[in-house]
């Protein structure tokens, strides 16, 4: 299968159809295309082309476009739908996609939407997971699965999963019940087949299945399903009733948007944006981190400034600043990277202490590497040793508090709740100048007897 690609001359055609009004031949062209290529397309469009072309193709494929759709534009092709309009696209939908779109709408035309729906079951589901925050596995899962009573036999059971398969997009498992909905397992495909059909559920199912409570974190639930490689995982209440499941889509979708935040921090970038948002969102989301690195470069300024008469008998030690805030800087970055990598992953295990003495180890060694590397370069081009020995001291120095310092505020965050994402930034880079700075002019001074 070639990969879709959009191209110009496609989009012009497909925009001149939409201006005659050929709905036929509109619909012909784009009949075999994927619902993510429709999405492509619609994304290129005017929103008046965009919602003609939504209306005129079939809801099965055009609701799932709908939630590949930027927000944005999907928001605006919504605003020019009715109710009614609405509440056919989101029929098509699973119900977590369609309470995530019945999300985005005007808290006026909600209950009319929904009202409009004519699957009532359907309805009642999208409304029940509309109860959960958007945070919590409850509001990411589907009501979507396919489930068995402990007490059926397997040819009760084989006659109920026909009929609940026929609103599942996908079986990824077949979960088992308790006559209170409660959860108790899941039932092998394979010991369903090859078991007699007179046969107790209780009797073949499997009683290890994992689960996760309505409220647990979406970051929780990927490391799960990452851990045990699981295609879907069910969901269940606080007193253990089975209440629905989360797929590995959904898992997808939240592990990009956990990484796109952290690279945001990472990048000095404190909210959510996107390039094709307003200056002031960008400027807002930016402007707190440049704050802090300005009044860092003030302070690395002022701590310069109080070492100004070395500078004057050793002229040398100036040109080498620059050199030192960096190193400071980038090992600071790369230690708290990998601590920030090994939360995120689960992989962070032991003691804090533990973790520090380990990198302080690393940052000793790579320090000292380092060091003599510049103090052969220094020496060889001044020619001044005791100079030479006094910045390569210095950069172990610096390398160690920078090592200290970019496991140590991860670490610390974590512990306080806080995302430690953002301390792999301007927040490292800016702390670690300021310090380096200071450590390398002090350990200079005391070596040169100024």
């Amino acid at each position: 299968m070639t990969p879709f690609k959009l191209t110009e001359e496609l989009l012009v055609e497909i925009q001149q159809l939409i201006s005659e009004e050929a709905h036929d031949q509109l619909r012909e062209m784009l009949t075999e295309f994927h619902y993510a290529d429709i999405a492509e397309i619609v994304n290129d469009l005017e929103i008046e082309e965009a919602t003609y072309l939504i209306k005129q193709l079939d809801s099965e494929k055009t609701s799932d476009a709908l939630t590949e759709l930027d927000e944005d534009v999907r928001e605006a092709i919504l605003g020019n739908l009715s109710p009614k309009e609405i509440a056919v696209e989101l029929e098509e939908l699973d119900t977590d996609d369609a309470a995530d779109i019945i999300g985005e709408l005007p808290k006026s035309i909600v209950q009319e939407v929904i009202s409009e729906i004519d699957d009532r079951e359907h309805a009642k589901d999208i409304v029940d997971l509309l109860r959960y925050d958007e945070s919590t596995a409850g509001g990411l899962m589907a009501k979507e699965l396919v489930k068995v009573n402990e007490n059926w036999n397997v040819l009760t059971c084989v006659k109920e999963m026909r009929i609940q398969a026929e609103n599942v997009t996908r079986v990824h498992s077949i979960y088992v019940v308790d006559d209170e909905d409660k959860l108790k397992g899941r039932l092998s495909l394979k010991d369903l087949l090859t078991t007699s059909t007179r046969a107790n559920i209780r009797d073949v199912y499997i009683n290890k299945v994992d689960s996760v409570n309505v409220n647990e974190k979406p970051e929780e639930v990927a490391k799960i399903m990452s851990k045990y490689d699981l295609e879907a995982i069910p969901v269940v209440d606080e007193i253990g009733r089975l209440v629905g499941r989360i797929t590995i889509d959904d898992i997808v979708d939240v592990i990009r948007e956990e990484a796109d935040k952290d690279y945001q921090m990472a990048a000095g970038i404190s909210q959510d944006v996107d390039s094709d948002d307003s200056i002031w969102e960008l400027t807002r989301a930016r402007l707190p981190w440049l704050i802090l690195g300005l009044f860092g470069g003030a302070a690395a300024a002022v701590i310069m400034g109080g070492f100004e008469e070395m500078f004057k008998a050793y002229t040398i030690l100036f040109l080498f600043t620059p050199l030192i805030a960096a190193m400071a800087g980038n090992v600071g970055v790369q230690s708290s990277a990998i601590i920030v990598q090994g939360l995120a992953n689960d992989d962070i295990k032991g003691s804090i202490s533990n973790r520090l003495i380990k990198e302080m180890l690393l940052a000793l060694l790579n320090g000292f590497i380092l060091s003599i590397l510049l103090l052969l370069f220094t020496w060889l081009w001044k020619g001044d040793l005791m100079t030479s020995i006094a910045i390569s001291i210095s950069l172990i120095a610096v390398i160690v508090v920078a090592g200290f310092i970019g496991t140590f505020v991860p670490l610390f965050l974590d512990k306080r709740g806080i995302d430690p994402a953002i301390a792999t930034g301007p927040f490292i880079t800016t702390s670690n100048d300021i310090f380096g700075i200071l450590i390398y002019f002090s350990i200079a001074k005391l070596i040169l007897g100024l």
